[in-house]
Order: C-alpha cells, then structure tokens, then sequence
C-alpha cells in the first residue's frame, strides 16, 4: 500500500462527500481507485479540482487520492475541490489567505429545494385550464 497521507480532509457540495487524502509525489490524482481524467471525463470538471492546487502553486508537489460518494459528477468535483482546498491550508496556514480570497473554504450552501403539496415538483404546476 502507499505511504501514509500527510493530511485527511472532508470536503461536500449538495449531496456529494469528497475524502481526500495528500502526499508529496507528481501531481498524480486516483479517484475511487480510478485514474483522474477517467473519472472526470470534462476539462471544466479536472478544471474545478485542480483550482486549489493551482492558487498556490502546487500541482505538481502533491499526489490527490481521494473517495467520492453521493451526488452527480459535478457536485463531487466541488466537493473534491473543497477538501483539496483544507488539505493545503493544513499543510501550509500562509496558503489560507489565498484560498480564502478564490472562495475555496466556502461551502456552497444551495440545496434541492423541497417539493410542495399540490405541484408537480417544488414550483412546477399543472398546466391550467381555463374552459
């Protein structure tokens, strides 16, 4: 098995949880055991979870493996995000400020909202008829 991770942290974002575990290494990411452009087939997805790597400069100083679960491909590239982000502000607490300022220690706090009574989905009537 691989050396132990230099940090463990949790990142979500609606209803995705991303673990992500750092070491030092190449820059080489394994999602769920599967190579990184795999799992993310779209270059804005790989965009989105190297954001924080990118801020401070360090996309090649760290190898990313990390567990998704929950949620569609997006919302697990925010969450990745997110807990890459925590990761490196453990690491290095001078990086924070410059995390902070990209907006990647916020967590996106927007949420399905709840279906009401009498609609079809949360706002989506039925097609009314007049006569």
């Amino acid at each position: 098995m691989a050396t132990k991770p230099l940090t463990q942290t949790t990142g979500r974002r609606k209803e995705a949880v991303a673990r992500a575990r750092l070491r030092p290494g190449t820059g080489v990411h394994t999602i769920n055991g599967k190579a990184f452009d795999q799992y993310f087939p779209t270059a804005l997805q790989r965009m989105i979870v190297t954001e924080a790597l990118r801020v401070v400069d360090a996309e090649e100083a760290y190898d990313v493996d990390a567990t998704l679960h929950g949620g569609g491909v997006t919302g697990q590239a925010g969450a990745l995000r997110m807990a890459i982000a925590r990761s490196l502000v453990e690491l290095d607490p001078e990086a924070r400020p410059a995390l902070k300022k990209a907006g990647l220690l916020t967590r996106d706090p927007r949420r399905k909202e709840s279906k009401k009574y009498g609609l079809v989905k949360a706002r989506k009537a039925k097609q009314y008829t007049k006569r």
